[in-house]
């Protein structure tokens, strides 16, 4: 595996080492950044879990998530902590700017070692030492790999395996991705053997909605939901006073693209939000429609060929109709392969 044992040998060398993942957290950045975190604090390391900004709600049970430090409240004490680290762990991003621009011109001036374990397409070399794999379904599932490598998976207890399997679970839609390979499911397997609850986790992800979080959901897919006509593509948006109305709180909108693209007959689904002036858009699909591509050539965002993101500044009802404009001329060339 790539460059396995170089960065064990980094890691027992070192004396201070923070992890650190992308903006926004999800459930494989929390998942393999809390495993490592407790891996690593077993192996008896000083280790720091620094995120660009919080968890939402739903991944708040996770082991190990109460001691993330948020850079974008708690600024000074991230930053001093990035600066004094010997090695820096960058999970789940494959560029700096993924951790936004902020903690980004504080994690590049540093001069500690880093680290990339991910599986996006396209990694920059900003990196020393990197485990990049974008045919693996989960930087969780390079996280144990890794461990397997260096006959370190007798590290892996409970707690921790709940945190790999958390991190394949939501990175591949509950296991059913094209990504997900028959390693995947032997990891899974191996994991339950070492303890993992796994019914524990699909419930606290899946089955713990607030009543606002709910109706939320049901108003954006009866009221919200768009069907383009003639193509097997929809899309539903919701806007900053849509949010506020339903008592929005971070990861409230979790999984409703996915709910969009498991109508019937669709291939593409796409989720715009609106907030502080900004569109969040998350982009979902399956077949020949690979909408990663879309996302970066219009929406300076990009992904995986099924599950991207991307950002506009355009307003709400000016980044629908770009999406409308472009997809049209984008999709019928990515259908005919």
């Amino acid at each position: 595996m790539m460059q396995s044992n170089q960065i064990y040998e980094a890691v027992l060398k070192a004396n201070n080492i923070v992890i650190t993942a992308h903006k926004s957290p999800d459930g494989d950045s929390i998942g393999s950044s809390t495993a490592l975190f407790q891996v690593l604090s077993k192996w008896g390391k000083q280790v720091t879990n620094i995120h660009p900004d919080a968890a939402p709600e739903f991944l708040h049970w996770v082991p190990g998530q109460s001691q993330i430090i948020p850079f974008d409240t708690e600024t000074i004490k991230a930053s001093n902590l990035l600066e004094e680290a010997d090695v820096i762990f960058c999970l789940d991003y494959n560029e700096p700017s993924r951790v936004g621009s902020d903690m980004q011109s504080v994690l590049e001036n540093t001069k500690a070692m880093k680290i990339m374990i991910d599986h996006h397409l396209h990694p920059s070399d900003f990196c020393a030492l990197r485990i990049s794999d974008t045919s693996v379904c989960s930087t969780s599932q390079l996280v144990y790999e890794w461990l397997e490598s260096i006959q370190q998976l007798d590290t892996i207890d409970p707690e921790i395996g709940a945190s790999l399997y958390l991190g394949i679970m939501t990175d591949t839609g509950s296991f059913r991705f094209p990504s997900v390979s028959a390693k995947t499911h032997l990891i899974l397997a191996d994991l339950i053997t070492r303890g993992v609850k796994h019914w524990e986790i699909h419930e606290a992800v899946y089955d713990t909605n607030t009543l606002d979080r709910i109706r939320l959901k049901g108003y954006a897919l009866s009221e919200k939901l768009v069907c383009l006509e003639g193509m097997p593509i929809a899309y539903a948006s919701l806007s900053e006073e849509e949010l506020k109305r339903f008592n929005y709180q971070k990861g409230d909108t979790e999984g409703l693209v996915n709910q969009i693209l498991g109508i019937e007959g669709i291939k593409m689904a796409v989720f715009f939000s609106e907030k502080d002036g900004k569109i969040k858009i998350s982009f979902r699909s399956k077949g020949d429609y690979f909408v990663n591509e879309l996302a970066n050539a219009h929406f300076s965002g990009g992904g995986h060929a099924y599950a991207s993101g991307g950002i506009s500044e355009d307003g709400l009802e000016s980044t629908i109709k770009k999406f409308v404009t472009n997809v049209a001329n984008f999709i019928p060339k990515k259908a005919n392969h």
